[in-house]
């Protein structure tokens, strides 16, 4: 009988290799995307008269006094209050640990230092990230029967707030603080980073069913 003779193939690392290597391009491709959707959107300004403003929060400085960010889309804010955008401002934000104050409170310190009376700014103090602030912010807007919300927030923030939002069933109106009131073109990148990250973690708890709504 004629000897039977084995093949033996060798396991197929080019393949694995394009295979890994098309991952690898597509990923870079959302990358670009997702930077050009941050930034695209960042630009939009969709302000007009609306039934609430919303005011997304931002972290507090050691001692508890409101951090540039916090400062600079309370500002903004303010100044869409006294142009008649709305009557009503609902400041965003819960209590950090080892902070003495909600994010909330320090937007409302910041608002009344511009102007605006304590009668015309409601709170959620709730909440400590972008998605919480949509998730409790909605009771509130509904308890008030207010229809149109006027988003703001720093640009780069808008895209996933406007995801996140409307998930929770809440159409808004984005307003951005201006890029220029950044106070370095590195902190623009940074942050759009950090949404970028923000983004994927997102994905990823939503593909597995986690029951997070804040980084654990």
């Amino acid at each position: 009988m004629p000897s039977l003779q084995r093949t033996k193939k060798g396991f197929p690392w080019r393949f694995v290799r394009r295979i890994v290597l098309l991952l690898l391009l597509a990923w870079v491709l959302v990358i670009i995307g997702l930077v050009f959707l941050i930034d695209r959107t960042g630009q939009v300004d969709q302000r007009q008269p609306a039934d609430v403003i919303v005011v997304l929060g931002a972290g507090l400085s050691r001692d508890g006094r409101p951090g540039y960010a916090l400062v600079r889309r309370s500002r903004y804010a303010a100044d869409l209050w006294q142009q008649g955008y709305a009557d009503t401002i609902l400041c965003t934000g819960g209590q950090a640990p080892g902070q003495s104050r909600s994010e909330a409170d320090a937007c409302r310190e910041v608002l009344m230092w511009r102007g605006v009376p304590a009668s015309a700014i409601l709170l959620e103090e709730q909440s400590r990230s972008t998605e919480e602030n949509a998730i409790f912010s909605r009771p509130i807007i509904e308890a008030n029967g207010w229809e149109t919300v006027l988003l703001v927030s720093d640009g780069y923030h808008l895209f996933r707030a406007e995801i996140l939002f409307r998930t929770r069933g809440i159409p808004v109106l984005l307003s951005p603080v201006s890029k220029e009131e950044m106070q370095r073109r590195d902190s623009y990148v940074r942050a759009v980073t950090r949404e970028i990250t923000a983004l994927h973690w997102q994905v990823f708890k939503d593909l597995l069913g986690l029951p997070f709504t804040h980084f654990p």
